[in-house]
């Protein structure tokens, strides 16, 4: 399926595409011919030039060497892989890089960056209007590619807050549930990872406005970040940063301490 590109990515796709024909048509090859030297399709080849389908890396890799680049192909490789993701995802993985420490407050869903590659599938698979699934592997790619942070060095402070109905929900089934619960408990453990769980049953709750995210950036910076029906929004505005970190702090007080949660998670994953 051909795909389509926010003016970022589809300017890389088109010089990726450009380069690769530029080096094919000078060692004399056709389409057809160049397809069957590197093991794809000419009807790939033909959507990686016109910058309608994604190279994976070893297309790029296997292209460099049939086509004698000497690297200069294969080092396109960091900046496909980049092209690939959404605008709004690569925008946000560049602030959580920067983030020092990153809060997150969830109320439907898992927060991305706790998410297990399975249940990802699964919350991008229920999507409406429906995606593809070259779509449906981009978007998961892209989650999964944010969860660096979790292996960055010097290491950000993460604290997270979940809705009890997030962890109850059986997104992909039982099996997957039970899978993302022992997962939880897995990082939760991690000495800068605090994960908090807010019960159903409070009855003073800050957070009934939805979905919120603060960064708090290695430059001194402090940006927000709410969930809407189209997507995440980073806000940059003082005063609503400033309203967004105020309402998260009250959240955590408000929710089980994270011992007291990973208790709480534990005895779900025994009921499951």
């Amino acid at each position: 399926m051909d795909q389509e590109w926010d003016d970022d990515s589809g300017a890389v796709m088109r010089a990726v595409g450009r380069q690769i024909k530029l080096w094919r048509e000078a060692a004399g090859l056709k389409q057809a011919e160049f397809g069957a030297a590197i093991g794809y399709g000419e009807e790939m080849v033909s959507a990686v030039e016109r910058a309608r389908r994604i190279p994976r890396p070893e297309f790029l890799d296997k292209a460099d060497e049939v086509l004698g680049a000497d690297g200069k192909i294969s080092a396109m490789k960091k900046d496909v892989a980049e092209a690939r993701y959404p605008k709004k995802v690569r925008d946000l993985a560049k602030l959580e890089r920067e983030a020092v420490e990153l809060g997150g407050y969830g109320t439907h869903n898992l927060h991305g960056l706790l998410q297990t590659e399975e249940y990802t599938r699964a919350l991008f698979a229920m999507r409406r209007p429906s995606y593809a699934e070259d779509d449906i592997d981009r978007h998961v790619a892209a989650r999964m590619a944010r969860r660096e942070i979790f292996e960055r060095r010097p290491v950000p402070t993460l604290t997270f807050v979940q809705e009890e109905v997030t962890l109850r929900r059986p997104v992909g089934g039982t099996m997957v549930l039970r899978r993302q619960l022992e997962h939880l408990m897995e990082v939760g453990q991690l000495r800068n990872v605090e994960i908090q769980v807010m019960p159903t049953s409070r009855e003073d709750h800050a957070g009934m406005g939805g979905e919120l995210g603060v960064l708090k950036l290695n430059d001194g910076t402090t940006v927000g970040c709410s969930e809407g029906p189209l997507g995440s929004r980073v806000i940059s505005n003082p005063k609503d940063v400033q309203i967004l970190d105020l309402r998260y702090g009250i959240i955590r007080a408000q929710a089980l301490t994270p011992c007291e949660s990973l208790a709480f998670i534990e005895k779900l994953l025994g009921d499951t």
